[in-house]
């Protein structure tokens, strides 16, 4: 799988199942800045006197707050260096916004009062100035639009590369499918969630910016025009000073608290839809990932029912939601039908008594109506603002995963599996390595192997015996337990999943992978299939398609060996790499590498007795109570050699080689 150098603590570039990564399928933009290298924050739990409902909010608002913990480092040292001028360019504008906003206001009042004294030359001069007025507007908003969205799209690009960066790290991305925790459908969570968790925000500051600059100013407005308004109730004169003022606070607060009461469950419902929609596009995903077996098993009809029951959660959800809309959309847009028409009435009396001019009144009217757009800011972005409560809680849910894995990695309290060179001229080896799960529940305990160079080893045992995890823990990914694993320095493995992973794109790709396509030259390429069979396909090297639906299972396992020969690789471990092969085929793919890689260190994992004729070593586990044993370790060839076969079940005891033995065996009491 990957043909990366050995690091003392690491193995990078190893992943099973045919899962790899290379850098060549990361975010590449030269917007992406590195994001600064912080410490997972620390986790607080809900104390145990809440009630589960106060729990839950208490849940949802850390959430929030972890959410602001990444996201705000894009303004901090190690963020994009374009973040605060861009920022403050955008402050700049709003501001130029709004000016040009009361510029337009004063040409109503001027415009309105011409007209009603018949001046055909102020009229006309207005008529002239109109233009530059609303050429400085277009040119500044659509600036002010321009530099909005530069700054959501390099803050999504920035915290994209944050969170892929965490979430590809030390194959955290395979651990996750290990643990339990809110983080499903990871994909969805990076590419949608956190698209809508970084531009809403953006929208949303920008709007409240400009909407109290802009009430301010023209309350200012309001409260000159409208001055004091006098009536007479039951025979007493009341004054109302400021009366526009007044009315547009009320007005904005009546429909405020509408909104605010009428979609108290916008937040909550916003939420669970977007749940049911990821867990719809999984569905789906999950059934074109495994078309082949659905159809040879003609499943139809059973992943039609699943589908269509996934679907319908969804609908029941969008039900839910567009309930929410109707009721916000009454108040919205009977907000919007009532605000224009309101601050002409009151304004009427003292244009009819002749205190006001007409002017004045659409001066009024204009004003109010942004006083009350800006007080009613609320009323047209809340059902926004539930979705982005919604989708910011769940990318955090994922960075708390993310959260969780890294601080397991920096903490002894479960047991980590340490990482370093061998002593000598061995490969490989296992000193008192026990591997377990994340609950601390043992998998393989005390387990002693150490692997000459060029010894080809096979590791047996029943199913659940923990073999694979065996291999997950030498590949480095799977971090829990105790002891360690040592390489040889500055070796090279490659591993081989029961599953290789096909890319997409071009054939070439598929065979150089996880090196890039142009690495070896289109003859290396062919060769390489040519030897393990494949030859048939050297025509179409170039050519991109599905490979990963049109090779069969086998066809795939000959490409993951044609790999081989082109990283060359010093040691490599076999997880059940030859299932899909018949057994003539098995043996040639067997052959043909001990044939082209003589020197390579080979650890297979496999059920298959034939196999053992092409390994020199056996080594067997099996599966007990409280974890599985390494119960015996057996010379297949018999070769002369000087080095320490450690194979440690019980104890600290070994038992002794027996010379002249035609098995030349070496079992464990």
């Amino acid at each position: 799988m990957s043909g990366a150098k050995l690091k003392p603590k690491s193995v990078d570039d190893t992943e099973p199942q045919g899962s790899e990564t290379t850098a060549e399928d990361k975010p590449s933009t030269a917007e992406a800045v590195p994001p600064p290298d912080l410490p997972p924050p620390d986790v607080v739990e809900p104390g145990p006197e809440l009630t589960p409902e106060e729990a839950e909010q208490a849940r949802k608002k850390y959430l929030l707050k972890r959410f602001w913990i990444s996201a705000r480092h894009y303004w901090g040292r190690g963020g994009d260096k374009f973040a605060w001028p861009c920022t403050l360019g955008l402050l700049a504008l709003i501001g130029i916004n709004v000016g040009f906003q009361y510029g337009i206001n004063l040409w109503n009042r001027g415009i309105f009062d011409a007209i009603e004294r018949h001046d055909a030359g102020t009229v006309y001069f207005l008529s002239a100035v109109f233009v530059p007025l609303v050429l400085g507007t277009v040119a500044v908003v659509t600036t002010q639009v321009a530099l909005r969205m530069m700054i959501q799209r390099r803050w999504r690009s920035w915290l994209t590369t944050a969170v892929i960066g965490r979430w590809l790290a030390n194959g955290r991305y395979y651990q996750l499918n290990l643990i339990g925790g809110d983080h499903k459908n990871p994909e969805a969570r990076i590419s949608e969630d956190l698209r809508i968790a970084t531009e809403a925000p953006v929208d949303f500051i920008a709007g409240v910016i400009s909407a109290f600059l802009a009430a301010s100013t023209f309350i200012v407005v309001l409260w000159t025009i409208g001055g004091a308004l006098t009536l007479p109730i039951a025979g007493f004169t009341v004054t109302i000073p400021g009366f526009l003022v007044v009315t547009a606070v009320l007005y904005a607060a009546i429909t405020s608290s509408s909104m605010a009461f009428i979609g108290r469950r916008f937040v909550q419902v916003s939420e669970a839809k977007n749940q049911t929609e990821a867990e719809f596009r999984y569905t789906l995903t999950h059934v074109r990932e495994n078309g082949e077996s659905i159809a040879l098993l003609g499943g139809e009809e059973e992943e039609r029912n699943d589908l269509h029951k996934t679907f319908a959660n969804v609908l029941g959800q969008w039900a839910l939601l567009a309930r929410q809309h109707m009721r916000t959309t009454l108040v919205s847009h009977g907000s919007m039908l009532i605000a224009p028409v309101v601050p002409v009435l009151l304004c009427a009396p003292k244009f009819l008594e002749g205190s006001m001019t007409l002017g004045q009144v659409m001066q009024a009217a204009s004003a109010f109506a942004i006083v009350q757009g800006a007080f009613g800011w609320l009323v047209d972005n809340y059902p926004r603002l539930a979705d982005w409560n919604a989708c910011a809680r769940r990318i955090a849910s994922l960075m708390m995963s993310l959260d969780g894995l890294e601080r397991a990695e920096q903490s002894d309290a479960l047991g980590r599996i340490k990482r370093g060179e061998t002593e000598g001229e061995a490969m490989l080896s296992l000193n008192d390595l026990s591997v377990s799960l994340d609950d601390g529940t043992a998998v393989v305990t005390e387990t002693r192997v150490a692997i000459e160079p060029g010894e080809r080893v096979l590791v047996s045992g029943e199913s659940g015996s923990g073999k694979s995890t065996l291999v997950r823990a030498i590949a480095g990914l799977w971090p829990w337990g105790d002891g360690s694993v040592n390489f040889h320095a500055d070796r090279r493995l490659f591993m081989l999943p029961q599953r290789p992973y096909i890319p997409s794109g071009t054939l070439r790709r598929a065979v150089a992978y996880p090196g890039a396509a142009d690495s070896w030259t289109s003859d290396e390429i062919k060769a390489a299939l040519d030897k393990v069979g494949l030859a048939y396909l050297n025509d179409k090297i170039e050519e991109d398609a599905p490979w990963d639906q049109t090779l069969s299972g086998g066809e795939k396992q000959r490409l993951a060996f044609a790999r081989l020969l082109l990283h060359t690789p010093d040691i490599i471990v076999l997880d059940e790499a030859t299932s899909a092969l018949d057994e003539k085929s098995q043996d040639k793919m067997m052959q043909m590498v001990i044939h082209e890689l003589p020197e390579v260190t080979i650890i297979s994992v496999a059920h298959r007795a034939e196999l053992e004729v092409f390994h020199s070593r056996k080594i067997t586990l099996e599966r007990r109570e409280g974890g599985a044993k390494l119960v015996s370790d057996i010379d297949l060839i018999k070769r002369k050699r000087k080095r320490n076969l450690l194979s440690r079940v019980l104890e600290n005891r070994r038992s002794p080689r027996k010379a002249g033995t035609a098995s030349n065996k070496r079992r464990s009491p």
